[in-house]
This record gives structure tokens, sequence and C-alpha cells, in this order.
């Protein structure tokens, strides 16, 4: 039984956000373009060498900026992603017209041989407010294992410094499985020593070849949380995908919550203690009350608008209707941001703050609103119903 707003419990880390999700997204992805020469194992779309058919034009492209314009100020952030957003020969004038409007814009670009130190300078230059580059594990095997190129770790590396070196935010991306899990205190080294100031985190949706991947157990999830929030005391702000529940995480340990006494969450920890020496830094975690829809929206290269890139439930196309009615007015996407969840997600006391994947419970059940597999917190009117 759904929970109406008068029957949910007390909510914590209810802190009033300064944006108004309801009307505007902190977040919009734009999938510029779906072609890219990298084909990794873990991701969502299937990668080609040549854009697909239907794919925004220029001009549409640039309409679809202004549309991101229109939501008003505070602007989302529009982040330009692919594919490989490199493989729109358009881009620059795409990055020109989102900056000239005031949008803060960040790419996310493949490391490729197109990813030159010019086209890393003009990227720089063009007042870009962030990269993004995808490191999945902290050797050249794993990594490479991942994303089939072979020397691609240390083209990877040497991005991620050249990209810091140029003055750019650098934020690296990482997806958790089963081939990484216990690289990933290694993966603080290398990401710290190359200059990168954002750790993101992704945790597996099996939705396109991410579906051939060996995703870890929600103990495990929740093992990867307490550790991360160990890595944020190194200097990093660290940021998750997938998995809201990390906030969660985070708010227990802030208040004097304990460390998991598992077995993996021992041996996670104890690397990065191993390899980072004592923690240096105030915790940097994020806990932005964003979701799926909530705070984050995804434009695909055909201008369909899905709430995030995990979860494909159509809401419609900006070639019909401007993005922001179709973030503003859906009504799944209403239930969504008023946290109107099934299962545990529905009874839980951190559902505004967290609220689980949405992406997740959609590929679980096929229902958006269910409640996050991959999540093993018991809320506490469940745990009374049990008792």
């Amino acid at each position: 039984m759904q929970h109406t707003p008068q029957q949910k419990p007390a909510q914590h880390g209810g802190s009033q956000a300064r944006i108004n999700y309801d009307q505007r997204p902190m977040l919009v992805f734009w999938e510029t373009t779906r072609a890219c020469p990298v084909a990794c194992r873990h991701c969502r779309a299937s990668a080609l060498l040549k854009p697909l058919p239907g794919e925004l034009t220029t001009a549409e492209g640039l309409g679809l900026i202004d549309q991101v314009a229109e939501f008003g100020r505070p602007y989302p952030i529009l982040v330009l992603t692919g594919g490989d957003c490199m493989m729109r020969p358009d881009l620059f004038e795409l990055v020109e017209r989102a900056t000239s409007l005031g949008l803060p814009t960040a790419l996310s670009p493949a490391v490729t041989p197109m990813l030159t130190q010019e086209v890393i300078e003009k990227i720089a230059a063009a007042g870009v407010h962030a990269v993004s580059i995808s490191l999945d594990g902290a050797t050249p095997g794993t990594h490479e294992t991942v994303r089939a190129i072979d020397g691609h770790f240390d083209d990877t590396v040497a991005a991620i410094r050249a990209f810091s070196e140029a003055g750019l935010t650098v934020q690296v991306n990482t997806t958790v499985m089963r081939q990484n899990l216990d690289e990933l205190a290694d993966v603080v080294k290398v990401v710290t020593d190359a200059g990168a100031k954002v750790w993101e985190v992704f945790f597996l949706v099996h939705v396109g070849r991410g579906t051939v991947v060996d995703a870890i157990s929600p103990e495990e999830h929740e093992d990867v949380s307490h550790f991360l929030w160990d890595a944020s005391q190194y200097g990093m702000t660290v940021r998750t995908v997938e998995a809201p529940f990390f906030r969660r995480v985070v708010h227990q340990r802030r208040a004097g919550g304990a460390a998991p006494e598992t077995e993996t969450y021992r041996r996670l920890n104890g690397r990065l203690l191993e390899l980072m020496g004592p923690p240096r830094k105030q915790p940097s975690a994020q806990t932005s009350a964003t979701r799926d829809g909530k705070g984050i929206v995804f434009v695909a290269y055909d201008g369909q608008v899905n709430p995030a890139g995990f979860l494909p439930l159509d809401l419609g196309s900006v070639r019909d209707r401007p993005l922001a009615e179709l973030y503003r007015d859906d009504e799944t996407l209403r239930r969504i941001r008023a946290a109107d969840f099934s299962g545990r997600c529905g009874r839980c006391e951190w559902a505004d703050l967290c609220g689980g994947s949405r992406a997740r419970a959609f590929a679980a059940t096929g229902d958006p609103l269910a409640e996050d597999p991959a999540c093993v917190w018991q809320p506490a009117s469940v745990t009374e119903q049990v008792d």
C-alpha cells in the first residue's frame, strides 16, 4: 500500500533544498550522440562508429540548450555526454551557445586518439565547467578488460592529469563490479595522484551491456558505501550514481555511526589506510537529495527524454514539447519527487534523502516506484511490524 505524505514516517536528513526539484533539475544530461569508438562491457548504450539516424541536428541541439536555460536560475548543469561527445563535429558550437547563456557546462569525453593535448587546451579555453573521465580499475589488466583497448589505462591516467594541469575540474567515473571490487582503494590512489577533484562511483544497473557484468551483492553495496565515506577524507569529493543509500550512510557516519564489521569492508578500509595513510581532510561526500527524475533528467541522442540514463522510461520528446514541461508535468516523475514508493522504500525514514535507485527498481520489477533491491536497510516501520 502507498503511503500518503501524512502517513510517512519522520524523515532523516531533511534540510530544505536550495533548488526546488519540482521546478528544475540540478543536472541535465544530453547524450549528444551514440557514436563512440570504445565498446565498454558495462555501458548502458551500444557503441557505434557513426551517428544513429534521428540524432538531433545542430539547430535542434542549440534549441535544446536554449530550453535548458529556460528552466531559469539557478541554471541546471548541462552535461554533454554520449557515446563520445567528441564525435559531434559541432561540439564546440554547442559549448559556445551553452556558456554564452551562462549554463554551467561539463563534458564527458571518451579517451581516444581524438583527445589530443591541443583539444584538451581548446576545451579548457571554451569555458567548460568540468570534465569526467572513466577509469574502471587501478591496473591496465582490469581497466582494459572493461574497455577492450590495449594501452587505454595509461592513456586514461594521462588524460586525467592533462585536464587537471589545464585547470579544469576533473571528475573520475568508476563503475563498481565484481572485477574491480578489491582495487577500489588502489583507484583512490591513482585518481588523487593524477589530480582529480571528484570521484563519482557508479553502482551497476542491469541495462544495455551492463547486463553481462557481475554486480556485487546488496551487502557489498553497503560495505562499499562505508568505504566511500572513508575515501572522501583524502581531498576528493565523493559522489555516487544509482546508490542513493550512500547518503544514508554518510549521515549515519557523520552522526558517529559505526562502520560494518564485515570482512569485505575491513579489507577495503585496510588497503585504503595502507596506501593513503590516516585520513587527512574533513569528509567531502555529496548528499544532495536527488534521484532519477528528481533533480536529474536525461535527453537521448534523438531528443527522447528519460528520468535518467539508466532509467529508460519514455517521457516524450523535446522535438514535441519543451524539456521543462516534460520534466515538471509527468505524473511518474511527480510521484518520484514526492517519494511515493512501494515496498521498503515507501516505508523508509530515509525516503526523501535517499529514495533508492529508481533505475534499479525498474530494471528488477518493471515499476520505477518499487523498492531498490540493492539496499539492505530495513526501515524502522518494517522492523516494528516484524516485531
